[in-house]
């Protein structure tokens, strides 16, 4: 039998893991705090140890930047419990009952559960730790129970027995996450509170319920790895009690999958081919901080892992006469020099791009990417010599139309003026060939798209289309579409646009998931990619907004896709067209004329 005072020979069989297989998630577990002493309960680390994580405790402070940075080391959270939330960080006065509060505490736990929120990690809230993320979130907190809940309490919610032994039992609902841990809809369960959740925030739901209605239980609406109980699950290990277990047993493959997924958005480079955020430059946002209007600023690029967008200046189709023309022109002259303007008030934490290169270049110096595109040849209106203009500006790619038919093709919204690719726009086709712009065909007629593959001499993208088959609409891509489109080398990106998903409009992560599985199956692997829409109507619950792209990596690796698969998925194989695109193409991009 081993001596259990030689850690020396512990020490000496130690051996470091060597794969990230071997790395166990990091679950950070905010520590009780009171008269200048940091205490956690034994059953807390015990629970996670026993459900394979690696416990650490979180101290009270509040240096924000400490806790961005320490938020990028973790995989997970457990709110514990303790004493009340100070209702003055609630916007409420304090009620006679109120017991004792740790303001120190609770202000720095409400800002990390909104930042890790924000960044996607995966919460578990005991207690106190549940009224923590429901605060933090926008719902609502009874200060008192027994005294403010309208029709009472009749269960007593504040035991007077070990906390290793249940007191009463709650109602899980049949369809939520809750009951999918602990498959039962009834559960016995401990309690030491008194202050509880009254209303739950807008993006959860009430998953568990006492029998006299006090909230036990919250969880996400939006496909977030976020739980809330009342209860003490962690007090049951200490009396070999393994009930509570796959609750901590959750949090942990959560905290798995998250750590995956983040290592693998640090080691590959992840585009979005296509964002609409100029439209809303006439509103004065602000790309460098965390600006709600907007799907996509350096804040949500920086939480959801991504390192790259196309940006596009999108020209709604108008008239097309010689003003109407001059003044689209103008338009897309302006937005890209807007988004020039705004990448520079980023002080080096972005920068504009031209060429793959500069994509991988930037992400090594750690700068996020901005790309240039032009969504609608109206930009060039009648003028060829345009496109050797807009070229010269940096733009990457062009789509040939939107939402009506130009002078270069016909719409897939449009009337079939030129029955598909007009002769101007088959000389079009074939200049952004010579100068090495990519031919963009979504919002093209079947006829357009053909016509566009039979004609370019370079493979073409559709940057923001989905699967005709899983929703029949026009603007989606059938399935011969596909397969001509992979025969020829070219990329087509799954687009979050909701409409686009499903036909009754109630599309989440799920069905964008669904698309790309449909897309990989008809064209391969090698010819799917991922183009938001973000700005421009895309987004969709899951995957809202640019801080939410790293779920999109977590479904597929839960899925049947491998490191490599998603390497190319979220970029590479766009860049590789961009890359055979550019190749005729000077390596260099000329700067444009004084304007």
């Amino acid at each position: 039998m081993t001596n259990p005072y030689d850690w020396q020979h512990t020490y000496d069989n130690l051996h470091t893991p060597a794969t990230l297989a071997t790395h166990r998630p990091l679950i950070g577990i905010t520590g009780n705090y009171a008269d200048q002493t940091l205490t956690l309960a034994e059953g807390y680390y015990r629970s996670v140890i026993e459900a394979g994580g690696i416990p650490v405790v979180i101290p009270p402070y509040t240096e924000t930047d400490r806790l961005v940075d320490m938020l990028d080391r973790l995989d997970a959270i457990i709110f514990s419990g303790g004493g009340d939330i100070n209702p003055l960080y609630l916007d409420q006065q304090p009620i006679p009952q109120l017991h004792g509060v740790t303001p120190v505490r609770d202000r720095q736990e409400l800002l990390l559960a909104r930042l890790a929120y924000d960044r996607q990690l995966p919460m578990l809230g005991i207690c106190k730790g549940i009224q923590v993320i429901a605060a933090a979130l926008g719902g609502t907190l009874y200060q008192d129970t027994a005294s403010q809940k309208p029709d009472g309490v009749t269960v007593k919610h504040s035991q007077d027995l070990a906390r290793t032994e249940a007191s009463h039992t709650i109602d899980i609902q049949p369809d939520t996450l809750l009951y999918n841990i602990y498959g039962t809809t009834t559960l016995a369960v401990n309690s030491f509170h008194h202050q509880s959740v009254q209303t739950p925030p807008p993006a959860m739901r009430v998953s568990a319920l006492s029998t006299d209605g006090v909230v036990e239980a919250i969880e996400s609406t939006e496909f977030k790895s976020i739980i809330g109980v009342q209860w003490h699950p962690e007090c049951f290990i200490l009396n070999a009690d393994r009930t509570h277990l796959p609750l901590f047993q959750w949090l942990v493959a959560e905290a798995d999958s998250f750590r995956k997924a983040r290592w693998l958005h640090d080691h590959i480079l992840t585009l979005d081919s296509h964002c609409d955020t100029p439209m809303f430059f006439d509103q004065d946002i602000d790309f460098t901080r965390r600006d709600p209007r907007i799907l996509v600023d350096l804040h949500k690029m920086t939480e959801g892992h991504l390192d790259a967008s196309i940006m596009v200046a999108y020209l709604e189709q108008k008239e097309r006469d010689e003003a109407s023309l001059r003044a689209a022109t103008a338009k897309a002259d302006s937005l890209l020099t807007q988004i020039e303007a705004m990448v520079a008030r980023c002080d080096g934490r972005a920068a504009i791009a031209h060429t793959p290169a500069d994509l991988y270049r930037n992400k090594r110096d750690g700068r996020k990417s901005i790309m240039l595109g032009i969504e609608n040849g109206y930009a060039i209106g009648r003028d060829i010599r345009l496109v050797q203009h807009f070229r010269s500006r940096g733009v990457v790619y062009m789509t040939l139309c939107h939402n009506g038919d130009n002078d270069i093709c016909d719409s897939a919204r449009g009337n079939g003026e030129h029955g598909g690719v007009s002769p101007f726009g088959a000389d079009v086709i074939r200049e952004m060939n010579r100068l090495g712009m990519m031919v963009d065909l979504s919002h093209a007629s079947e006829s357009s798209f053909y016509d566009a593959i039979d004609i370019s001499q370079t493979p073409i993208v559709c940057s923001h289309s989905s699967a005709r088959a899983l929703c029949n609409h026009h603007r989606n891509l059938t399935d011969d579409q596909m397969r001509r489109l992979a025969s020829t080398g070219g990329v087509a990106q799954v687009t979050f646009y909701n409409g686009f998903l499903r036909t009754d409009s109630q599309a989440n992560i799920t069905d964008a998931i669904a698309h790309l599985n449909h897309m990989v199956d008809i064209m391969g692997v090698e010819h799917v990619g991922i183009g938001t829409d973000f700005d421009g109507d895309g987004g969709v619950p899951g995957l809202a907004s640019a801080a939410e792209l790293i779920n999109f990596t977590r479904r597929l690796l839960a899925d049947r896709y491998s490191e490599s698969d998603i390497q190319l998925i979220w970029g590479g194989n766009f860049l590789r067209v961009m890359q055979q695109c550019q190749a005729p193409s000077p390596s260099t991009i000329v700067a444009p004329p004084p304007r």
